[in-house]
This record gives structure tokens, sequence and C-alpha cells, in this order.
């Protein structure tokens, strides 16, 4: 019996002195591994992120090269006019009015910049003119018009209403935003 109970003490303080001071190690180094495993995870979600990010920084530097190459710095306005006088000639649509308004010149700011990134960027300026138009047109002459704008690439629609009142059938009154970014 006295064997039994050297046996007994000798278990209990190897699970006491040894076991389980070390059972209490691995758990702490289990909820490690979980906690890097759950930053690996947040850290592999961002990187796909800013993959995203930069494929989306690189088309658009290349869409923006396009439209550099395209036209002549300052041409844009005169363009979009252009466009205007022949597809409101050939598409028999009537100005009612037409606002331009010059916004702010927006710079792509050096002063923002690191120094090291100074050297690196190239800044360049723009200026955007809004325009609203009011403008009477047929469907179909509308839908053309709407058409020739997607092509020229310095243009984006903002605001488009159409409303059609019985006094001027078979015409739509159409109100437009425009805005024209000007490359200066």
């Amino acid at each position: 019996m006295l064997l039994g109970v050297v046996i007994a003490l000798a278990i209990w303080a190897f699970d006491w002195f040894y076991y389980t001071p070390q059972k209490g190690k691995i758990l702490q180094h289990r909820e490690g591994i979980r906690a890097a495993d759950l930053r690996l995870k947040e850290l592999l979600i961002y990187s796909q992120g800013m993959q995203t990010v930069e494929a989306e920084v690189s088309r658009l530097e290349k869409e923006l090269q396009e439209y550099k190459e395209r036209m002549l710095k300052g041409a844009e306005f005169r363009a979009f006019l252009k466009h205007l006088a022949q597809q409101s000639d050939r598409l028999q649509i009537k100005m009612i009015s037409l606002k331009p308004q010059e916004e702010k010149t927006s710079l792509l700011a050096e002063s923002s910049l690191r120094p090291e990134e100074k050297k690196s960027t190239s800044t360049f300026q723009y200026r955007r003119v809004t325009v609203q138009m009011v403008v009477l047109a047929t469907y179909s002459a509308l839908n053309t018009y709407l058409l020739g704008l997607e092509e020229l690439p310095f243009l984006t629609v903002d605001h488009l209403e159409i409303e059609q009142r019985e006094k001027m059938l078979p015409f739509l009154q159409v109100t437009l935003g425009l805005s024209v970014h000007m490359i200066s």
C-alpha cells in the first residue's frame, strides 16, 4: 500500500509541477497562434485591397494618358462646343439655354507630398467647367446626341432630366448637366 501511495504522490507531483504549467503554456501559445492567424488573414485582405486599388489607379492613369493624347491642352471646351454645334444642327436640336460655369482650379498638390514623392509625381492642373443646357429634341435625336457625347473623353454627364409637355410634342425638353474637364 505504501508503494501505491508513493506512486500516486509521484503522479500527483508530476501533474501539479510539470503537466499543469505546461498545459497552461500550450494554451497560451495556441491563443497566440490564433491571434497571429487572424492578423495574417487581415493583412491578406488588406494586401488584396491594395492590389485592387493599385490596379484601379493604374487603369485610371492609363485612361488619363489616353485623354491627354487625344486632346490638345485647353481644346476640350472648344471640341465640346464644336460637337454641340454640329450635332444640334444635324439632329435639329433647339437650344433653349446654355450656362457654362468654371469651377476653381484643382492641383495635384505637391505640398501634400513627401519630398521623395515630389520627384516621382508630375503635377498637372485641370479646370472643370460645368455646363447647364436646356434643349428641345425628339427622342431619337436625343439618343443620337447622348451617344455622341460618350465619344468625348473629357466630358461627363452629371445630370439628365427629360420632360414631355403637350404644347411641344413631338419634342422633349431636356435639361443636361455636363462637366468638361480641361487639362491646363
